[in-house]
């Protein structure tokens, strides 16, 4: 149960209400109001709760969303398969149909010579964690954001930045938050517009703003 499936022997189980996507199971179900999506929960807590194996699920009107995965194998498992097909059989029982075309999932890439070099500011700016099995790879320990991952290139002159970050972030926490990803090597680009926002930059260049509601009307 706890060995980590390759691509091929997910699609080999027929799970039709779902798709495997960076390493997770994903299923989309169309409850139609919240009500329904509050019955499906407590039915995916009553499954979780039985395996001792437990999914992110976002209830919103009007659908349900699933995320399942293996942390300890970094993927899916025979575990993800079981809780897919009961929360499926659940889904049906009350009605409810999946949307396994609605799922998706983003995730972040940022070109760099040197991911060793700009990967700590990123970490502190973002309040991420390492991937522990992935040395170019960071991640949300809430798992609700999205992935951020560093794609090797030459090095180069900074560029004009096409786009760049906007971190918000409670106005409390915001000068925790600067000092952490300046102490990660980054670079205080301005605080002209304090503290409404602030820019920073890694050792590449690349920018990004710690933002808050403070001094926006």
């Amino acid at each position: 149960m706890t060995e980590k499936l390759t691509g091929q022997h997910v699609l080999d189980a027929d799970l039709a209400d779902w798709r495997l996507m960076v390493r997770s199971l994903h299923a989309h179900f169309a409850t139609g109001d919240f009500a329904t999506g509050m019955r499906l929960a407590e039915r995916i807590s009553a499954a979780a709760e039985e395996m001792n194996h437990h999914p992110d699920v976002d209830l919103r009107y009007p659908h349900v969303a699933v995320r399942l995965t293996s942390h300890d194998t970094d993927g899916v498992t025979e575990r993800d398969v079981e809780l897919a097909r009961r929360i499926s059989a659940a889904a049906a029982d009350l009605g409810v149909a999946a949307e396994p075309s609605r799922v998706s999932r983003w995730e972040l890439a940022l070109d760099t010579p040197d991911h060793d070099a700009i990967k700590p500011f990123w970490r502190a700016v973002l309040g991420y964690d390492q991937n522990p099995s992935a040395g170019d790879e960071i991640n949300d320990p809430a798992g609700a954001q999205p992935t951020l991952w560093f794609q090797g290139t030459e090095p180069h002159d900074e560029p004009r930045q096409r786009f760049h970050l906007d971190v918000w972030v409670p106005h409390d926490a915001a000068e925790q938050r600067i000092a952490d990803a300046l102490a990660a090597g980054g670079t205080m680009v301005s605080d002209a517009q304090a503290p409404s926002y602030w820019v920073l930059a890694d050792s590449d260049g690349n920018k990004a703003c710690i933002c808050t509601w403070q001094d926006r009307g």
